[in-house]
């Protein structure tokens, strides 16, 4: 037998193993009410990840390769964009974005003291790259039911000095791309969209991401695919392509793919900066960069998650469509999502505000109490959160929306895993507080 049939009848081996270690190790339970923990998020997977990564590691590459390279043409196709970086996480992808914005490489690039017009709603590592790049945040309000910047109030908020908009699609509900692309246009605006929470999600029948210059997206393990810790930078915008991946890879000058040395074909006939003339271009950098990159590991288990995204979508849409359906009865005490008709939300999670007269603590206890998950919506009123009450900032009015998000809010879960047994639980839970607590 060759060299090359022994390794592969190995390698069939060792696949067929780990499908029957998945079968062993993975089962699904039973759900038991009350004690089965009905989770807010969590990993969907099958043998299918673990062959994807038994094989990546079979590899050895180790660093971005093969599996990265798939993944990248894969997330492409599926956006049409211009290109996809995956990086390390998608806090990792929104630092990428405002870095990128703020180099002197980028034409109309953004320096320190302009404005960035974001919602006071939002998740820390949406906000920090806008601080640390010397960036002032302009906070514009929420409002209960739809979660996202108020797009009413964002044209009010414009000043001289505005520069960009950088919003999130909350929890997986689309933003209105209409009004946001409209103002910015008119005024000569960047746009950068957070769509961590919104894969698959659309507005108009366009996939979100698709209308900014660039957008991220999140594959932790809470988010619609995971590879474990995992983000991607989708660039729309031809002005900013080379100088995103520089600043995803150390800041350097050169293109090259891994384990290669002169695509340029000119490595040594370069002269930048005040280096001398042929100093090696792989050792050049152009911009303040980072090493953001992922494992192939990681990225083989995005190649096999991508397989698997329209129908966990799809549960996603059904599981939030039965709680927009068995929620209904409880309105008097509860604000539900409110969809806008152009709007087709991927949900991360569903939201509720509960209204004034309703204990918020109590009512989330009552759930946890019997293991149903909640979260808050991320850092509520983010200005009332201790690592950015100082920052510098403008705010654009009052922030009551927001303030109500942050005091009567909560969301729970609409993840794929999730069976009707569970969301039946869920509402007969609830049914039983608002009879019995109230």
């Amino acid at each position: 037998m060759s060299i090359e049939n022994e390794q592969k009848e190995l390698h069939d081996k060792i696949m067929k193993l780990t499908t029957e270690y998945y079968e062993l190790v993975h089962k699904k339970k039973e759900f038991v009410p009350g004690t089965t923990k009905v989770a807010y998020s969590g990993r969907v997977f099958d043998d299918e990840e673990l062959r994807y990564g038994v094989d990546s590691v079979l590899q050895y590459w180790l660093t971005a390769g093969p599996y990265a390279f798939e993944f990248e043409l894969t997330m492409r196709k599926y956006f049409a964009s211009r290109d996809c970086l995956i990086v390390n996480s998608g806090s990792s992808a929104n630092l990428v974005m405002i870095s990128t914005l703020c180099s002197p490489n980028v034409r109309d690039h953004l320096k320190p003291g302009d404005e960035v017009i974001t919602p006071a709603v939002t998740f820390p590592t949406t906000l920090t790259p806008i601080v640390q790049n010397g960036l002032v945040p302009v906070f514009v309000d929420c409002k209960p039911g739809e979660y996202n910047i108020d797009v009413t109030e964002i044209e009010a908020a414009i000043s001289e000095k505005t520069r960009c908009i950088f919003m999130p699609h909350t929890v997986g509900i689309p933003d209105n791309m209409d009004v946001i692309m409209d103002v910015a246009k008119r005024h000569k605006l960047w746009v950068l969209e957070d769509g961590c929470d919104a894969l698959g999600a659309t507005w108009g029948g366009k996939l979100c991401g698709t209308f900014g210059d660039m957008s991220s997206i999140s594959f932790y393990p809470a988010h619609h695919i995971t590879m474990g810790e995992g983000g991607m930078v989708v660039i729309n915008s031809a002005k900013v392509k080379k100088t995103a991946l520089s600043i995803r890879d150390w800041g350097r000058d050169c293109w090259c793919d891994p384990g290669k040395s002169n695509t340029c074909n000119q490595r040594f006939d370069w002269q930048l900066g005040d280096l001398p003339y042929g100093y090696d271009h792989k050792y050049i950098y152009s911009n303040l960069g980072y090493n953001l990159k992922v494992t192939d590991i990681q990225a083989a288990l995005g190649c096999a998650q991508f397989k698997k995204l329209p129908a966990f979508i799809e549960a996603r849409r059904n599981n939030a469509d039965f709680y927009l359906k068995n929620l209904k009865q409880f309105e008097e005490h509860m604000i539900l999502p409110q969809i806008h008709e152009k709007a087709n939300p991927s949900w991360f999670g569903f939201p509720i505000t509960l209204k004034d007269h309703v204990d918020r603590l109590k009512f989330i206890q009552w759930l946890e109490d019997v293991n149903i998950e909640t979260r808050l919506v991320f850092g509520g009123n983010i200005l009332k959160q201790p690592g950015f009450q100082h920052i510098p900032r403008r705010v654009h009015k009052e922030l009551t929306g927001t303030d109500t998000i942050m005091n009567q809010t909560l969301f729970i879960g609409v993840y794929p895993g999730l069976t009707k047994p569970m969301l039946e639980f869920v509402i007969e839970r609830m049914d039983q507080f608002f009879k019995t607590q109230m």
